[in-house]
């Protein structure tokens, strides 16, 4: 299994919600799961119910079975910090750098430079070793930025190491994108079973694949249970006195008034589950593997990504 699990979706998918459970699901049997954030709204933090996340990796959660999820909000100043002391031993000139509003136009100005900084950050977590010469983390999996984006910000250091021929820039941007295009990353992308979230999944499967980015899974989230069909509808729809007849049985006052209503409810969710069919048969042609994750009726909590993170599990995730 890829080691760098990127999580991407059309906004309001849940993504981040899916990020979390998927970092849950896979720190198991003690295994060490990083969860990086790189868009600064601290999400991760709100859903594990912890203050806000500094620029250091700290741990949030235990799994079964001892695992552990370790979280990162990653800055791109603080990054580019970090690399120019890694690469050119600036030290104390880089925090006057910093005063002085070069770290903040380097990171806001030149192109693509944050999302060098950003991705770069994260595969670093990935190719990093202990003194034993083990991994420090199993796995890490990254909140990315939305699917209308993905593809820009992963293939971003290609832009880059075209602008820089050589050099660190060079040499970095070219190390990340051997991780991002390489079996250790795949990119999962979140829908839900509505139209315009499954055709942005499309458009951004068929981006990330034309830029030769490894596509992992899509997670089609908030998914509710099927009660009824059309054709349970139209046999309901012929038999309106004993539905009067049943409710009254059942202690249901005025139920002749409510059969209109409640059948007019039951053809719209006959309606839904007929769109979510064809949406479903159109992630189906993506050829990809496709994991469904239930609509949690109260929100989402810590122990619902608990629970999330179980039915990832049963599904395929983390073993």
């Amino acid at each position: 299994m890829s080691r760098l699990q990127v999580v991407s979706g059309k906004g309001g998918t849940g993504k981040t919600t899916v990020a979390a459970a998927l970092a849950l699901a896979l720190a198991t049997e003690g295994k060490r799961t990083l969860l990086v954030e790189v868009e600064g709204r601290q999400g991760i933090a709100q859903l594990f119910e912890t203050e806000a996340l500094p620029y250091e990796e700290r741990k949030i959660a235990v799994s079964s079975g001892g695992g552990e999820v370790y979280a990162l909000a990653i800055d791109a100043e603080r990054a580019l910090l970090d690399y120019l002391q890694m690469f050119y031993k600036l030290g104390g000139a880089g925090r006057a750098l910093k005063k002085l509003g070069a770290i903040d136009f380097a990171t806001t100005i030149a192109p693509g430079v944050r999302d060098v900084l950003l991705t770069g950050k994260a595969c670093e977590a990935v190719r990093r070793r202990t003194k034993q010469g083990s991994y420090a983390y199993d796995y890490v999996v990254m909140d990315a930025p939305p699917t209308g984006r993905i593809t820009r910000f992963l293939n971003v250091n290609d832009e880059v190491a075209g602008l820089a021929k050589f050099g660190p820039i060079h040499n970095q941007a070219q190390a990340v994108m051997r991780v991002l295009k390489s079996p250790e990353t795949a990119v999962h992308l979140v829908t839900l079973l509505e139209e315009m979230p499954v055709q942005e999944t499309a458009d951004g499967v068929a981006e990330l694949r034309g830029a030769e980015l490894p596509v992992g899974k899509v997670i089609v989230n908030m998914v509710r249970p099927h009660i009824l069909d059309e054709a349970a509808v139209r046999s309901a729809a012929g038999d309106r006195a004993d539905i009067a007849r049943a409710l009254t049985a059942a202690g249901v006052s005025g139920s002749a008034k409510l059969v209109t209503p409640l059948l007019e409810q039951a053809a719209d969710h006959a309606q839904r589950v007929e769109l979510e069919r064809e949406q479903r048969a159109a992630l189906s042609g993506l050829g990809l593997p496709t994991y469904e994750l239930p609509l949690l009726s109260e929100g989402v909590d810590l122990a619902g990504l608990y629970q999330l993170s179980k039915e990832l599990r049963k599904q395929g995730t983390g073993s």
